[in-house]
């Protein structure tokens, strides 16, 4: 009897859930932050205010493009500023080097001069790897990575192709000192392989460059030679703790 009571009662109670009519994307759609499902009962074993509440939290993904430009960049210079060097090998000097190439001459430090060759500037370092030999035409192509050391005004490195039969242009890559920041160009000039180099800088994004290395340059020939005073390192012919 009770079985009975009980299955009566509940063919009694209604049954009744809203949804949208439409279709359910789990992978696209968008779900209602809430939704209510009713139950109408009328058996009065159950209460008239019965609701069953669903909450679904969407969680919504964000993110920011930022540009790789540096925000500084727009406030840098942007003036070109030319610098003007003389590269003068001469030989080892006595200074110790790691012999590769089998050779019995060496040269390791190139001196740096004023492009007026009144003033002893620092030297040259880095590393170019032979790739291409021309022997017919006795030319060699390098790649080149090196860095020009200005004493307590910093240095600059550059990058790129150097050739040993013509003009050859680098990348200023970066500085220290005066000169960070800096980007650019510098076009070596071959004067006497290898032993006389002229360099011309282009150089960006620095402050104006110090009255000591602006000047008027002397041009460039077989000839060229620096001063006796900058040779020789005299007071007011070396900037200030120049590297030797």
């Amino acid at each position: 009897m009770a079985a009975s009571t009980s299955s009566a009662t509940l063919r009694a109670i209604s049954f009744s859930v809203k949804l949208p009519p439409t279709t359910v994307a789990f992978a696209a759609a968008t779900i209602p932050a809430q939704k209510l499902l009713s139950f109408k009962p009328s058996n009065p074993l159950f209460s008239q205010n019965s609701r069953l509440t669903t909450t679904s939290t969407t969680a919504t993904r964000s993110f920011t493009c930022k540009s790789q430009s540096n925000p500084s960049d727009a406030s840098r210079p942007s003036e070109v500023q030319k610098l003007f060097v003389y590269e003068i090998n001469e030989r080892d000097r006595g200074s110790p080097y790691l012999q590769l190439s089998q050779k019995t001459v060496n040269s390791l430090g190139d001196l740096l001069y004023a492009g007026d060759l009144q003033k002893r500037l620092g030297i040259t370092a880095g590393l170019c790897i032979l790739i291409k030999n021309e022997p017919e035409k006795k030319v060699d192509q390098y790649e080149a990575t090196y860095s020009f050391y200005f004493g307590n005004y910093g240095h600059i490195a550059v990058q790129g192709a150097y050739l040993t039969n013509q003009e050859s242009c680098l990348a200023v890559t970066s500085g220290s000192g005066i000169f960070e920041g800096v980007f650019g160009q510098v076009k070596l000039q071959q004067i006497v392989f290898p032993f006389k180099l002229f360099y011309t800088f282009y150089l960006k994004g620095i402050q104006e460059l110090p009255s000591e290395l602006v000047y008027t340059p002397v041009p460039p020939s077989p000839t060229v030679e620096p001063s006796w005073a900058a040779r020789a390192c005299e007071a007011g012919a070396a900037i200030l703790n120049f590297m030797d």
